[in-house]
């Protein structure tokens, strides 16, 4: 999905790369910085991933859920179809935003408080 959503004026694939050299500040990303590149996901802890059908971090959000899967870890994954990046902040009173939120408070919920 990052080579489909291009120049589209916010959040691209020009964006996107522009962001990681400002978050890593030209240092190689490790697997601090970015979990998804860790070649042994083995012993990550629960995660809970959601990403819009138009995302254009959906691909790289799925390899990742496949590979926490692969590697035994609890994972909790929603794709929303007609979703794209950040929609529940661009429209917040959606019912689907409505619904993303609620499937993240409760996962925050669970995790907190088993």
């Amino acid at each position: 999905s990052t080579h489909e959503i291009t120049e589209i004026g916010i959040w691209d694939r020009g964006g996107n790369l522009e962001a990681w050299e400002w978050f890593l500040g030209g240092a190689p990303a490790d697997a601090y910085a970015a979990p998804a590149r860790a070649e042994d996901l083995t012993g990550m802890p629960p995660t809970f991933i959601d990403v819009g059908e138009l995302d254009l971090f959906r691909d790289e959000d799925v390899d990742f859920v496949q590979r926490l899967i692969q590697a035994g870890v609890p994972t909790e994954f929603h794709i929303y179809p007609g979703a794209y990046h950040a929609s529940e902040v661009f429209a917040p009173q959606a019912d689907l935003s409505q619904r993303i939120w609620a499937s993240r408070i409760s996962a925050l919920t669970r995790a907190l408080h088993g």
